[in-house]
Protein backbone atom coordinates (compact mmCIF):
# COMPACT_ATOMS: atom_id res chain seq x y z
CA UNK A 1 0.00 0.00 0.00
CA UNK A 2 1.61 3.89 -1.12
CA UNK A 3 1.99 5.68 1.55
CA UNK A 4 0.45 9.20 1.43
CA UNK A 5 3.05 10.72 3.89
CA UNK A 6 4.11 14.39 3.17
CA UNK A 7 7.87 14.68 4.45
CA UNK A 8 7.77 18.17 5.48
CA UNK A 9 4.36 18.55 6.96
CA UNK A 10 4.46 15.92 9.21
CA UNK A 11 8.44 17.01 9.99
CA UNK A 12 6.68 19.92 11.95
CA UNK A 13 4.82 16.86 14.05
CA UNK A 14 7.84 15.50 15.00
CA UNK A 15 10.47 18.75 16.81
CA UNK A 16 8.76 17.33 20.05
CA UNK A 17 10.53 14.20 20.51
CA UNK A 18 14.62 14.49 21.13
CA UNK A 19 14.68 11.29 19.20
CA UNK A 20 14.08 12.37 16.23
CA UNK A 21 16.18 14.89 13.71
CA UNK A 22 19.72 16.23 13.49
CA UNK A 23 20.62 17.33 17.33
CA UNK A 24 21.54 20.60 18.02
CA UNK A 25 21.64 22.56 20.86
CA UNK A 26 18.23 22.92 22.22
CA UNK A 27 17.21 22.38 19.24
CA UNK A 28 17.77 25.43 17.41
CA UNK A 29 18.50 26.51 14.10
CA UNK A 30 22.38 26.02 13.04
CA UNK A 31 23.60 29.55 12.01
CA UNK A 32 27.44 30.27 11.56
CA UNK A 33 27.26 33.94 10.60
CA UNK A 34 27.58 35.94 13.54
CA UNK A 35 25.92 38.69 11.68
CA UNK A 36 22.62 36.47 12.11
CA UNK A 37 22.71 35.20 15.60
CA UNK A 38 21.70 37.28 19.19
CA UNK A 39 22.88 34.61 21.27
CA UNK A 40 25.37 31.91 19.81
CA UNK A 41 25.52 28.82 21.20
CA UNK A 42 29.15 27.16 20.29
CA UNK A 43 30.65 23.44 21.23
CA UNK A 44 34.42 23.61 21.99
CA UNK A 45 35.70 19.88 21.41
CA UNK A 46 39.07 20.57 23.33
CA UNK A 47 40.21 18.27 25.89
CA UNK A 48 44.51 18.54 25.74
CA UNK A 49 44.23 21.58 28.20
CA UNK A 50 43.53 19.09 30.72
CA UNK A 51 45.70 15.97 30.12
CA UNK A 52 46.52 14.92 33.79
CA UNK A 53 42.83 13.55 34.16
CA UNK A 54 40.78 12.03 31.78
CA UNK A 55 40.63 13.75 28.97
CA UNK A 56 37.40 12.92 27.25
CA UNK A 57 35.84 16.74 27.60
CA UNK A 58 36.17 16.97 23.84
CA UNK A 59 32.68 14.41 23.68
CA UNK A 60 30.80 17.30 25.65
CA UNK A 61 29.50 19.47 22.67
CA UNK A 62 28.24 16.07 21.43
CA UNK A 63 26.52 15.14 24.40
CA UNK A 64 24.56 18.09 24.91
CA UNK A 65 23.35 18.18 21.29
CA UNK A 66 21.38 15.08 22.35
CA UNK A 67 20.28 15.78 25.31
CA UNK A 68 19.49 19.40 24.89
CA UNK A 69 16.99 18.42 22.47
CA UNK A 70 14.15 17.68 24.60
CA UNK A 71 14.67 20.33 26.89
CA UNK A 72 11.66 23.07 27.92
CA UNK A 73 11.07 26.30 26.05
CA UNK A 74 9.73 28.60 28.53
CA UNK A 75 11.19 29.64 31.77
CA UNK A 76 9.11 28.70 34.05
CA UNK A 77 10.06 31.02 37.49
CA UNK A 78 9.86 33.73 34.88
CA UNK A 79 7.78 32.79 32.43
CA UNK A 80 9.96 33.98 29.96
CA UNK A 81 11.14 32.69 26.45
CA UNK A 82 14.59 33.36 25.16
CA UNK A 83 13.95 32.25 21.43
CA UNK A 84 11.36 34.51 21.07
CA UNK A 85 13.49 37.36 22.54
CA UNK A 86 16.33 36.71 20.95
CA UNK A 87 18.02 34.83 17.75
CA UNK A 88 19.52 32.04 19.85
CA UNK A 89 21.23 29.86 16.56
CA UNK A 90 23.90 26.85 17.32
CA UNK A 91 27.09 27.68 15.83
CA UNK A 92 28.38 24.53 15.36
CA UNK A 93 32.11 23.40 16.91
CA UNK A 94 34.82 25.47 16.57
CA UNK A 95 37.29 23.95 14.08
CA UNK A 96 40.36 23.01 16.09
CA UNK A 97 43.12 22.20 13.59
CA UNK A 98 45.89 21.85 16.30
CA UNK A 99 43.50 19.88 18.77
CA UNK A 100 46.33 17.97 20.12
CA UNK A 101 48.27 21.21 20.85
CA UNK A 102 46.79 23.28 23.85
CA UNK A 103 48.22 26.17 23.24
CA UNK A 104 48.06 26.65 19.74
CA UNK A 105 44.27 25.53 20.20
CA UNK A 106 43.84 28.72 22.40
CA UNK A 107 44.99 30.86 19.85
CA UNK A 108 42.63 28.91 17.08
CA UNK A 109 39.56 30.07 19.95
CA UNK A 110 40.07 33.12 20.65
CA UNK A 111 40.36 33.96 17.19
CA UNK A 112 37.03 31.93 16.68
CA UNK A 113 35.38 33.71 19.01
CA UNK A 114 36.48 37.83 18.39
CA UNK A 115 34.68 37.42 15.00
CA UNK A 116 31.31 36.64 17.69
CA UNK A 117 32.70 39.83 19.30
CA UNK A 118 32.93 42.04 16.50
CA UNK A 119 29.37 40.98 15.47
CA UNK A 120 27.93 41.23 19.03
CA UNK A 121 27.02 37.81 19.40
CA UNK A 122 26.94 37.19 23.33
CA UNK A 123 28.47 33.02 23.40
CA UNK A 124 27.00 30.04 25.46
CA UNK A 125 29.82 27.43 25.10
CA UNK A 126 29.84 23.72 25.33
CA UNK A 127 33.19 22.41 26.53
CA UNK A 128 35.25 21.00 26.36
CA UNK A 129 37.87 21.09 29.38
CA UNK A 130 37.98 24.66 31.62
CA UNK A 131 41.32 25.98 29.60
CA UNK A 132 38.60 27.46 26.81
CA UNK A 133 37.29 30.17 29.29
CA UNK A 134 40.10 31.89 28.66
CA UNK A 135 40.02 32.43 25.36
CA UNK A 136 36.35 33.36 25.20
CA UNK A 137 37.52 36.13 27.56
CA UNK A 138 40.59 37.41 25.56
CA UNK A 139 37.95 38.02 22.59
CA UNK A 140 34.93 38.92 24.33
CA UNK A 141 36.50 41.17 27.59
CA UNK A 142 38.81 43.39 28.75
CA UNK A 143 39.85 47.11 26.81
CA UNK A 144 39.29 46.95 23.07
CA UNK A 145 36.42 44.37 22.73
CA UNK A 146 33.25 45.44 21.27
CA UNK A 147 30.82 43.38 23.96
CA UNK A 148 32.25 44.49 26.90
CA UNK A 149 34.92 46.90 26.06
CA UNK A 150 36.16 46.53 29.77
CA UNK A 151 37.42 44.18 32.08
CA UNK A 152 34.58 42.08 33.62
CA UNK A 153 33.22 40.32 36.29
CA UNK A 154 33.67 36.38 36.27
CA UNK A 155 31.04 34.37 38.53
CA UNK A 156 33.04 30.92 38.41
CA UNK A 157 31.41 27.48 39.90
CA UNK A 158 34.13 25.58 40.39
CA UNK A 159 35.32 22.77 43.30
CA UNK A 160 39.26 24.08 42.51
CA UNK A 161 40.59 27.86 42.19
CA UNK A 162 41.87 27.10 38.58
CA UNK A 163 44.42 30.01 39.07
CA UNK A 164 47.20 28.16 40.10
CA UNK A 165 51.35 29.08 39.34
CA UNK A 166 53.53 31.40 40.60
CA UNK A 167 52.19 34.58 38.78
CA UNK A 168 54.14 34.21 35.58
CA UNK A 169 52.29 34.34 32.72
CA UNK A 170 55.16 32.44 30.90
CA UNK A 171 55.66 29.31 33.83
CA UNK A 172 54.46 26.17 32.22
CA UNK A 173 53.03 23.26 33.21
CA UNK A 174 53.90 20.02 31.62
CA UNK A 175 54.76 21.43 28.58
CA UNK A 176 51.56 23.73 28.48
CA UNK A 177 50.95 27.27 29.19
CA UNK A 178 47.40 28.30 29.11
CA UNK A 179 46.48 25.09 30.78
CA UNK A 180 42.96 24.31 32.74
CA UNK A 181 44.25 25.30 35.98
CA UNK A 182 45.69 28.63 35.20
CA UNK A 183 43.00 30.38 33.03
CA UNK A 184 41.91 32.27 36.11
CA UNK A 185 44.80 33.26 37.04
CA UNK A 186 46.41 34.84 33.48
CA UNK A 187 42.41 36.37 32.93
CA UNK A 188 43.09 39.02 35.96
CA UNK A 189 47.36 39.16 34.52
CA UNK A 190 45.81 39.99 31.28
CA UNK A 191 43.68 42.73 32.92
CA UNK A 192 40.47 40.56 31.57
CA UNK A 193 38.98 40.86 34.49
CA UNK A 194 38.08 43.43 37.50
CA UNK A 195 39.47 40.69 40.40
CA UNK A 196 37.28 42.31 43.19
CA UNK A 197 34.36 41.10 40.72
CA UNK A 198 35.50 37.44 40.52
CA UNK A 199 33.35 34.66 42.35
CA UNK A 200 34.73 31.81 43.06
CA UNK A 201 31.88 29.54 44.38
CA UNK A 202 31.85 26.22 45.76
CA UNK A 203 35.53 25.51 46.03
CA UNK A 204 35.82 21.92 48.14
CA UNK A 205 38.27 19.32 49.06
CA UNK A 206 41.52 18.38 50.37
CA UNK A 207 44.33 20.82 49.33
CA UNK A 208 46.96 19.58 47.06
CA UNK A 209 49.35 22.21 48.98
CA UNK A 210 49.63 24.44 52.14
CA UNK A 211 49.20 27.66 49.66
CA UNK A 212 45.98 26.33 47.42
CA UNK A 213 44.38 29.17 45.83
CA UNK A 214 46.72 31.98 47.27
CA UNK A 215 46.79 33.75 43.45
CA UNK A 216 43.12 34.08 43.99
CA UNK A 217 43.26 35.30 47.45
CA UNK A 218 46.02 37.62 47.17
CA UNK A 219 44.27 39.14 43.53
CA UNK A 220 41.61 39.98 45.74
CA UNK A 221 38.89 37.58 44.88
CA UNK A 222 36.06 36.82 46.31
CA UNK A 223 36.01 32.98 47.38
CA UNK A 224 32.98 31.24 48.33
CA UNK A 225 34.06 27.97 49.82
CA UNK A 226 31.00 25.24 49.53
CA UNK A 227 31.20 25.43 53.44
CA UNK A 228 30.50 28.96 53.73
CA UNK A 229 28.54 28.88 50.87
CA UNK A 230 25.94 26.34 53.03
CA UNK A 231 26.66 28.59 55.86
CA UNK A 232 25.65 31.96 54.20
CA UNK A 233 22.70 30.36 52.58
CA UNK A 234 21.73 30.97 48.46
CA UNK A 235 19.79 34.36 49.15
CA UNK A 236 22.69 35.73 50.70
CA UNK A 237 25.34 34.65 48.27
CA UNK A 238 23.01 36.34 45.48
CA UNK A 239 22.74 39.21 47.57
CA UNK A 240 26.37 39.68 47.87
CA UNK A 241 27.02 39.07 44.40
CA UNK A 242 24.48 41.77 42.92
CA UNK A 243 25.91 44.31 45.42
CA UNK A 244 29.79 43.37 44.03
CA UNK A 245 29.27 43.20 40.69
CA UNK A 246 26.29 45.83 40.09
CA UNK A 247 25.93 46.54 36.22
CA UNK A 248 29.58 45.42 35.17
CA UNK A 249 29.42 43.04 32.22
CA UNK A 250 29.37 39.37 33.95
CA UNK A 251 30.34 36.52 32.44
CA UNK A 252 29.32 32.88 33.87
CA UNK A 253 31.95 29.58 34.12
CA UNK A 254 30.32 26.24 35.37
CA UNK A 255 32.66 23.63 35.88
CA UNK A 256 30.70 20.56 36.72
CA UNK A 257 32.33 19.29 39.45
CA UNK A 258 31.12 21.88 41.37
CA UNK A 259 28.16 20.06 41.52
CA UNK A 260 27.73 17.19 44.08
CA UNK A 261 28.31 13.59 42.55
CA UNK A 262 25.46 12.38 42.84
CA UNK A 263 23.52 14.87 40.60
CA UNK A 264 27.21 14.94 38.12
CA UNK A 265 29.08 12.07 37.93
CA UNK A 266 30.62 12.29 34.91
CA UNK A 267 33.02 15.05 35.40
CA UNK A 268 36.85 14.93 34.74
CA UNK A 269 38.16 16.32 38.45
CA UNK A 270 35.24 14.41 40.49
CA UNK A 271 35.63 16.05 44.22
CA UNK A 272 33.77 13.02 46.25
CA UNK A 273 34.15 12.87 50.07
CA UNK A 274 32.47 16.68 50.32
CA UNK A 275 28.97 17.19 49.36
CA UNK A 276 29.07 19.44 46.15
CA UNK A 277 26.48 22.20 45.33
CA UNK A 278 23.13 20.37 44.94
CA UNK A 279 21.22 21.79 41.60
CA UNK A 280 18.68 23.55 43.81
CA UNK A 281 21.69 25.62 45.04
CA UNK A 282 23.04 26.29 41.17
CA UNK A 283 19.98 27.10 39.80
CA UNK A 284 18.92 29.52 43.04
CA UNK A 285 22.22 31.88 42.31
CA UNK A 286 21.99 31.72 38.43
CA UNK A 287 18.16 32.76 39.02
CA UNK A 288 19.18 34.55 41.43
CA UNK A 289 21.56 36.91 39.39
CA UNK A 290 17.77 37.79 36.73
CA UNK A 291 18.86 41.04 35.33
CA UNK A 292 21.74 41.38 35.73
CA UNK A 293 24.53 42.22 32.48
CA UNK A 294 25.49 38.82 31.93
CA UNK A 295 27.35 38.85 28.72
CA UNK A 296 28.29 35.20 27.92
CA UNK A 297 28.91 31.81 29.71
CA UNK A 298 30.24 28.25 29.16
CA UNK A 299 29.78 24.73 30.75
CA UNK A 300 32.73 22.81 31.09
CA UNK A 301 34.58 19.61 32.34
CA UNK A 302 31.31 16.91 31.20
CA UNK A 303 33.16 13.21 30.91
CA UNK A 304 30.25 11.78 28.67
CA UNK A 305 31.95 8.20 28.88
CA UNK A 306 31.85 8.54 32.52
CA UNK A 307 28.66 9.75 32.87
CA UNK A 308 25.30 7.70 34.15
CA UNK A 309 23.27 5.36 31.80
CA UNK A 310 20.59 8.01 32.21
CA UNK A 311 23.12 10.62 31.04
CA UNK A 312 21.78 12.68 34.31
CA UNK A 313 25.54 14.59 34.13
CA UNK A 314 24.24 15.78 30.67
CA UNK A 315 20.90 16.45 31.46
CA UNK A 316 21.93 18.73 34.49
CA UNK A 317 24.31 20.45 32.03
CA UNK A 318 21.75 21.62 29.72
CA UNK A 319 19.62 22.98 32.44
CA UNK A 320 22.50 25.46 33.45
CA UNK A 321 23.26 26.28 29.90
CA UNK A 322 19.24 27.12 29.59
CA UNK A 323 19.66 29.30 32.31
CA UNK A 324 22.41 30.53 31.36
CA UNK A 325 20.84 31.66 27.71
CA UNK A 326 17.86 33.13 29.84
CA UNK A 327 20.25 35.46 31.78
CA UNK A 328 21.36 36.48 29.05
CA UNK A 329 18.46 37.13 26.57
CA UNK A 330 16.91 38.74 29.12
CA UNK A 331 19.72 41.26 29.48
CA UNK A 332 19.33 41.79 25.44
CA UNK A 333 15.75 42.27 25.82
CA UNK A 334 16.26 44.73 28.76
CA UNK A 335 18.87 46.55 27.20
CA UNK A 336 16.45 46.89 23.95
CA UNK A 337 13.61 47.90 26.39
CA UNK A 338 15.85 50.76 26.63
CA UNK A 339 16.50 52.46 23.76
CA UNK A 340 14.68 55.12 22.78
Amino acid sequence: MASNLDAPTHAETMTDFYWWGIPTLFRCEVEEDPSKVDIGLVGIPHSSGNGITERDQHLGPRALRDVSMEYRRIHREFDFSPWDACRVRDMADVPLPNAMHNDRTIKDIEAYFKRLDQAGTRPVSVGGDHSITLPVLRAIAGRGSHISGEPVAVVHFDAHHDSYGEGDVGEEYLGNIEWAGAWARIMCEENLVDPKKVFQIGIRGHKFAQDEGIYSKQAGYRIIEKAEFDTMGVAAVVEEIRNRIGDTPTYITFDLDALDPAVAPGVSNIEAGYPGMTMGQAMGVLQGMWGMNVIGGDVVCIMPSKDAPNKITAINASVILFEQICLIAASLAKQNESRP
